[in-house]
């Protein structure tokens, strides 16, 4: 028990500290509102779900462990956030407003986008296996079982404060898009702010 209050507690100080989940959906929401904000945060939480997954079963291990596959991993996340940026950029630059395509497209394309930014994140699979063994008990047993649950746990407290994010940057979104020149600045901050996390991930090394 004491293992478990000690990681409740260090888990959710982490889950409050601005990092670059919360920085991500908070870009997303202030290029495309509300919605997307919010669907982006779902979509990183089944990536998180899925490193989790990955951690138990040992797949992120052997990623971590092999330099080829980090590498690889790195690649695809790293670009794959600096295209979604470049696209936030260009779009910006579009004289059309962006709440009637938001309309009509809906969330499931952030959702998505979300879950790859997520699932091909090394950072994340790093923060897992250095995090949580740190909080498990063997003498207890079920080891893997003791994963799963905090790692779910780590998902659903960032989540949280995912959510929190969104809501805030939504209302800057809300004030600034009857501002047409502050909203174009706006989203074009945001379309930097992906690209920079995506520079971010591929200057990550192997530890």
């Amino acid at each position: 028990m004491p293992h478990f209050l000690l990681f409740l507690m260090a888990a959710g100080l982490l889950a409050v500290t601005p990092g670059p989940g919360i920085f991500y959906v908070v870009s997303r929401t202030w290029a495309s509102g509300r919605r997307d904000g919010l669907a982006s945060s779902l979509g990183t939480m089944v990536g998180g779900l899925v490193h989790v997954t990955a951690c138990v079963i040992g797949v992120s291990a052997i990623i971590m462990a092999s330099a080829a596959a980090f590498a690889v991993l790195k690649l695809c996340g790293g670009l794959y956030l600096i295209y979604l940026g470049v696209q936030t950029f260009r779009s910006a630059s579009r004289e059309q407003g962006l709440l009637a395509g938001e309309g009509a497209r809906g969330g499931g394309s952030a959702f998505r986008q979300g879950i790859v930014v997520e699932a091909t994140n090394p950072k994340t699979a790093a923060f897992f296996l250095a995090f949580i063994p740190q909080f498990i008990n063997v003498a207890a047993g079920h080891v893997p079982l003791q994963f799963l649950v905090m790692g779910v746990i780590c998902v659903a407290l960032n989540t949280g404060a995912d959510l929190v994010a969104v809501m805030g940057a939504a209302r800057l979104h809300r004030r600034l898009v009857e501002r047409p020149a502050l909203f174009k600045r706006l989203r074009q901050g945001s379309g930097l702010l992906m690209v920079s996390l995506g520079a971010g991930v591929l200057a990550m090394k192997r530890s």
